[in-house]
């Protein structure tokens, strides 16, 4: 990369939406090599943590991501079959999956796409990134860990897909002694079952109502009933159980209401007039911290826990430092069009965003305004802002 150290785009990060990024831009041909960073080119947190997690998005979808753009399909046609593309079209195109036939499609595509002349994947982290004003051109710092030394790469566009990881607040409980459970952990079984001792009484915390904590819920129940009975869970919510409704072409709560297996447990075996009978209810204590009652019920009802897992969102990962001319910028993301602006107001040049850090903001029919999230999600957010990043 010494002897053409100048490209047409960075992109940093290859999990989707990476990925989607990568395809558009190639797919526009926008004159020049693209520079790729990440440290291992796996698809992500989709594939690291969650190959094990039901989807809440149809198959049809995830297929319709791996059609969207050319080099993609470019892909699909001369990967040897089966591979992860045929493997999925022999599932029900109307039903969710687990993950793993998602991040195995992603880590296909990747194959593929790492393979071409016009892109350059270098194995490693950006470190810093510094904008010259006057040649709006990026000079951005990679660690190598090919080859163990620095790396520098130029381009008028620098692509931030950096991703995101489980929220964990501070507790308002002075001087509680309790072991955190990452929710990465919970919602991998395989792994969970040796996170919490089986051999003596354990009481799990589970904080939240949203898709992840029901599905920490499903994952700790299934657990109390098989080889850890004598585990007992606690369960925080602010607010009753909501759900996606599919309205005519178009879904209410879309991005966050339950779906899938999480909604089907939720309503067969969570609700208030379901729990005190259900499977679910012989494990389950549920905690109502609606109306301003949260802290009273964490101080009253935490101390007798012994794990707590937070399923509250998800928090930015942390950006490569980046400058413009020296001068250190605190980058201000458009849900709109996929740039940022400084903490001035003003437009940072060829910089962009996009994946689960960077969504887009969606308006229904109903006003309500949501975060857009999901691998079909991304891929539209990118086909409708990349052009103008082209452009520019």
């Amino acid at each position: 990369m010494s002897s053409t150290p100048r490209c047409a785009a960075v992109v940093v990060g290859a999990g989707p939406a990476g990925l989607a990024v990568i395809g558009n831009l190639l797919e526009k041909q926008i004159g020049g090599n693209i520079a790729w960073i990440d440290p291992c080119f796996q698809a992500g947190r989709i594939n690291k943590k969650y190959r094990e997690v039901p989807s809440n998005t149809k198959v049809s979808l995830f297929q319709a991501y791996a059609k969207a753009v050319q080099p993609f399909r470019t892909v699909l046609d001369t990967t040897p079959k089966p591979n992860a593309f045929t493997t999925m079209t022999k599932l029900d195109p109307d039903q969710g999956c687990p993950l793993h036939y998602a991040a195995d499609l992603c880590k296909m595509l990747t194959e593929g796409i790492t393979k071409r002349d016009d892109v350059y994947a270098c194995c490693g982290v950006v470190t810093k990134a510094d904008l010259a004003e006057n040649q709006s051109q990026w000079t951005v710092h990679i660690k190598s860990y090919e080859t163990l030394s620095e790396v520098r790469v130029i381009a008028p566009r620098l692509v931030l897909c950096t991703g995101s990881s489980p929220t964990f607040l501070p507790i308002p409980v002075p001087g509680l002694s309790i072991q955190k459970l990452d929710l990465d952990v919970v919602l991998k079984p395989s792994e969970l079952i040796g996170a919490i001792p089986a051999d003596s009484p354990q009481t799990v915390a589970v904080i939240g109502a949203s898709h992840s904590a029901i599905l920490a819920l499903m994952n700790l129940v299934k657990l109390a009933r098989s080889s850890h009975p004598k585990l007992r869970i606690k369960w925080f919510t602010r607010h009753g159980l909501r759900y996606a409704e599919y309205k005519d072409g178009w879904i209410l709560r879309d991005n966050t209401g339950l779906k899938g297996v999480a909604a089907t447990f939720a309503k067969e075996q969570l609700e208030d007039n379901r729990l005190p009978q259900s499977e679910a209810g012989r494990f389950v204590e549920k905690v109502d911290c609606s109306g301003g009652k949260e802290t009273a019920e964490y101080q009253a009802k935490l101390p007798s826990c012994t794990h707590i897992v937070q399923a509250v969102g998800f928090t930015r990962d942390p950006l490569p430092a980046l400058s413009r001319d020296g001068k250190p910028l605190e980058p201000q993301f458009d849900h709109q069009t996929g740039g940022f602006s400084d903490q001035d107001g003003q437009v940072i040049k060829g910089l962009y965003g996009a994946g689960i850090a960077f969504p887009e903001r969606v308006v229904d029919p109903y006003k309500n305004v949501e975060l857009n999230v999901g691998l079909w999600k991304f891929m539209n957010f990118i086909k409708r802002v990349s052009p103008s990043w082209v452009a520019a």
